[in-house]
C-alpha cells in the first residue's frame, strides 16, 4: 500500500469533484471489508483514517463475558483471559487490539501475534490481505466513489430543474436521444421530441429540464423540447425585459413544431410587451422561431378582461361580438363571414390554441349563421303576442340563440326581462320545449333513415356478392358439364378400345354397367338393321 494516502485522496477528490470525507469513509469501509474476508465475517472490526501519517488504522474489538457465558469465540472473550491482558477489565467491557496488516508493519504484527495471537485466535503476520481481500477493498472503493459521483450530479442538477440546458447528442437508445451535458448525461425521450425534428450524433441541442429522477444507475435527467415552458425560457434568453421581470409571459398554448400562442403583460405602462418580445424587425422572436425549427409564434397582449383577452387570443381574426357563459366556462364568438375560416384556422388550430390560452371553451359562429338563428327564433316565438321584434332582439343579445337556451333558462330570469311577463315566460318555455322536441324527433328520424340506408346498402353489397358467387358457380357447373361430356366421349372411346381388346375388363360401377349395357344394345341394333342406317 502507498505510504501516504493524503495526496491520492486530494487528487481524486479534485478530479471527481467528490468531498474528501466521502473518499476517507470509502477507504475505511474498504479496509473493514478486506479484513472481514481475511479474519472472519463476524469479527467486530473498525477502521479509522489517520490524517497525520495518511494511513488507515484497523482495530479488532472483543467483548468481555463471564467464563461460563462464552458463546461467540470471534466476538467475545472470557473474563479470565481478558484479565491476563488487562487486570482491571470487567464483564461487558470491550478490549481493542490493533491489527497490523501492512507489509511495512510485519515486525509489529509478529510481536502482536506473540502477545495476543492465542487470545484472539488469529495470526496477523501470517494472515496478510490476499488477492481476494484486495479485490474486495477495490470494489468497495469504486462503488462508493461512483455513488458519490451520482450524488454530486444529482445535487448539482436537482436545483436546475425547470431550467434551460445545452448539450451534445451522443447516441440513441430505442428512439430516445442521449445528450451529453458535460458532467452528466441526460435523456430526451421520444414523447418529448418535436414532431418532424431529427438528430444526429454531434448535434447541439437546447432543451428544458423537465425532471430529475434518482435511480440505481445514477440520476436520470429528463429533457423536453415540447414543454410549454421551453418557450418561456427561450424568450427569457432573448428578451431582457422578460429576464428583468418588466415583461411577463402570462400564458402559453402550444402545438410543438407547428404553432404557439403566448400572452404577455407589462408592469411598466411605457413598455409595450408585444413589441419587446418581437424586437427590432422581429429579431427576437425570429431567434426563438429558429431554435424551435420554424414553429410559428403568435404574441398577444394579456388582459384580465376575459372578453378582451379572447379577442386578442383569436387574432389575426377580427371579432364582431363576444357572448360569455360563465357558468359553463364557454365563450361564443361572432365573426364576419369572411373571417370565419381565419378564426377557426387550419384544421381548427387557431381556435384550439386560443381556447387553451384563455382556458375556456370557444364556439365560433359567422354573422350570417347568427342571423339565420335569429330569424328561426323569431319564427318560433311568433305565437307569443307580447313579444315584438325589439324583445326578440334583446333575447338574442342576451345569448338566447336557440330553443335549448330558452329551455335552460329560469322562468324568473325570462320574466325579469322588460316586455316579458310570467305568462309570456312560461309560454316561451313551452314553445321552446315543443321546438326542441320536434328538432330532436327530426334528428332521430334522420339517424334512423341513415342507419336504414346504410343497412340497405350493406345488404345490397351482400346480395351482389351472392349473385357474383352464383354466377361463378354456374360457370363452374357449365365447365363441369363440358368435362362430363368430354368424359362421355372418352368413355365411348374407351368402350371401343375395350371392344377391340376383349381380354380387358374395365371396372365400372352399377350405373356405369347399365350405361355400358345400353350402349351394347344400341350397337347390336345398329348391326342388325344396316338398311335403316343406309337410309
Amino acid at each position: 500500500m502507498i505510504a501516504n494516502l493524503n495526496q491520492i485522496i486530494d487528487q481524486v477528490s479534485k478530479e471527481k469533484n467528490v468531498e474528501r470525507a466521502v473518499l476517507v469513509d470509502a477507504l475505511e469501509q474498504a479496509i473493514v471489508s478486506a479484513a472481514r474476508k481475511t479474519f472472519g465475517q463476524s469479527r467486530e472490526l473498525e477502521a479509522k483514517y489517520n490524517d497525520e501519517d495518511g494511513q488507515v488504522e484497523l482495530m479488532l474489538y472483543m467483548t468481555v463475558v463471564a467464563d461460563e457465558a462464552l458463546e461467540d469465540y470471534e466476538r467475545q472473550m472470557e473474563l479470565s483471559t481478558a484479565q491476563s491482558v488487562d487486570p482491571e477489565v470487567q464483564v461487558a467491557d470491550e478490549l481493542g487490539f490493533q491489527i497490523f496488516y501492512l507489509d511495512r508493519d510485519r515486525a509489529r504484527a509478529e510481536e502482536e501475534d506473540r502477545k495476543y495471537g492465542d487470545v484472539l485466535g488469529i495470526r496477523t503476520a501470517r494472515q496478510q490481505f490476499g488477492r481476494i481481500a484486495a479485490m474486495t477493498a477495490k470494489q468497495v472503493i469504486m462503488q462508493r466513489v461512483r455513488e458519490a459521483e451520482r450524488d454530486v450530479v444529482f445535487n448539482e442538477y436537482k436545483d436546475r430543474k425547470s431550467e434551460l440546458v445545452t448539450g451534445i447528442v451522443r447516441r440513441f437508445e430505442r428512439g430516445n436521444v442521449i445528450v451529453d451535458l458535460g458532467r452528466a448525461e441526460a435523456v430526451l425521450p421520444v414523447r418529448e421530441q418535436m414532431f418532424r425534428e431529427s438528430y444526429r450524433a454531434g448535434d447541439r441541442v437546447q432543451a428544458y429540464v423537465k425532471d430529475i429522477k434518482r435511480e440505481a444507475r445514477g440520476p436520470q435527467i429528463v429533457l423536453s423540447r415540447t414543454d410549454d415552458r421551453l418557450i418561456e425560457k427561450l424568450f427569457e434568453l432573448e428578451v431582457p425585459e422578460i429576464y428583468e421581470g418588466i415583461v411577463k409571459i402570462m400564458r402559453v398554448a402550444r402545438e410543438p413544431g407547428e404553432r404557439a400562442k403566448i400572452a404577455v403583460a407589462s408592469k411598466d405602462s411605457d413598455v409595450d410587451p408585444v413589441g419587446a418580445c418581437v424586437g427590432m424587425k422581429g429579431s427576437r422572436v425570429q431567434a426563438v422561431v429558429q431554435e424551435l425549427k420554424g414553429e410559428k409564434i403568435d404574441i398577444v397582449p394579456w388582459s384580465p378582461d376575459t372578453a378582451k383577452f379572447v379577442c386578442n387570443a383569436i387574432q389575426p381574426a377580427e371579432v364582431s361580438r363576444v357572448l360569455i357563459d360563465e357558468d359553463n366556462q364557454t365563450i361564443e364568438l361572432i365573426v364576419p363571414d369572411e373571417q370565419l375560416s381565419l378564426a377557426i384556422g387550419r384544421r381548427g388550430q387557431n381556435v384550439r390554441l386560443a381556447s387553451k390560452l384563455v382556458g375556456w371553451k370557444i364556439d365560433i359562429q359567422s354573422e350570417s349563421k347568427i342571423e339565420e338563428s335569429k330569424q328561426a327564433l323569431a319564427a318560433a316565438l311568433v305565437a307569443v303576442p307580447e313579444l315584438d321584434e325589439s324583445v326578440i332582439s334583446y333575447l338574442f343579445k342576451l345569448g338566447y340563440h336557440s330553443p335549448e337556451n330558452l329551455l335552460n333558462a329560469h322562468v324568473e330570469d325570462l320574466a325579469a326581462i322588460h316586455g316579458i311577463n310570467d305568462d309570456s315566460a312560461m309560454q316561451i318555455q313551452q314553445i321552446a320545449y315543443e321546438v326542441k322536441k320536434r328538432r330532436d324527433d327530426e334528428q332521430r328520424q334522420a339517424k334512423e333513415r341513415a342507419a336504414a340506408a346504410a343497412a340497405a346498402e350493406a345488404a345490397g353489397l351482400v346480395a351482389a356478392e351472392d349473385t357474383l358467387v352464383a354466377a361463378e358457380d354456374t360457370l363452374v357447373a357449365a365447365d363441369g358439364t363440358l368435362v362430363a361430356a368430354d368424359g362421355t366421349l372418352v368413355g365411348a372411346g374407351g368402350n371401343l378400345i375395350a371392344a377391340e381388346d376383349t381380354d380387358a375388363e374395365p371396372e365400372v360401377s352399377a350405373t356405369d354397367e347399365t350405361a355400358v349395357e345400353g350402349a351394347g344394345v344400341a350397337a347390336d341394333r345398329a348391326t342388325e338393321e344396316p338398311a335403316a342406317i343406309a337410309l
